[in-house]
């Protein structure tokens, strides 16, 4: 059984959840406390080949775009990033969630409150690259050829350790 209320405590896009054991986590935007533990997550991830690292200065700066799944104890134990691409178009990136805590909805969770927040900024159309085809089609992205998006190959793409030869999928999804 899960339920779901909106926190009024002045932070935009405050979820707090509860989950079958009747113990609060909560969705929330990601705070500068957070950053050193969400590298730390994203690189462990990354040392698997699931995911990108990130560098701590990468997280500083882009900080905003990043909501964080809490669980009870405040252990932050999911992160997604919401990247902002152009002016139509941001990326789903650095989804990432923690072993004991997969395979409960908290990644959808996760990518949902981005795509709500996307919804509110206006942006029509989500991509995300990733090795996790099925999941994300499971939220209603489709695949396509990642050369629809020159605006990242430019801006990021040129600086990862694969490029060239990145072997992630395009998925898009589009939001009216």
């Amino acid at each position: 059984m899960k339920s779901e209320e909106r926190e009024t405590n002045g932070h935009e896009n405050t979820r707090r959840l509860i989950v079958g054991s009747g113990k609060a986590h909560m969705v929330r935007k990601a705070r500068i406390a957070d950053v050193v533990e969400i590298q730390k997550m994203l690189r462990d991830f990354a040392e698997t080949g699931s995911l990108l690292a990130r560098s701590l200065s990468e997280l500083y700066t882009t900080l905003r775009d990043m909501v964080v799944f809490e669980d009870e104890t405040g252990r932050i134990a999911g992160c997604c990033g919401l990247h902002i691409v152009w002016e139509n178009l941001a990326e789903i990136r650095s989804l990432a969630v923690l072993g004991p805590y997969q395979r409960h909805g908290i990644g959808r969770i996760l990518v949902e409150t981005c795509v709500s927040e996307a919804k509110a900024l206006g942006i029509c159309r989500l991509f995300a690259l990733t090795y996790e085809v099925g999941f994300f089609e499971h939220l209603g992205f489709r695949l396509v050829d990642k050369n629809m998006f020159p605006q990242k190959v430019w801006a990021d793409c040129l600086h990862c350790p694969k490029f060239p030869n990145c072997d992630e999928v395009a998925l898009v999804l589009d939001i009216a």
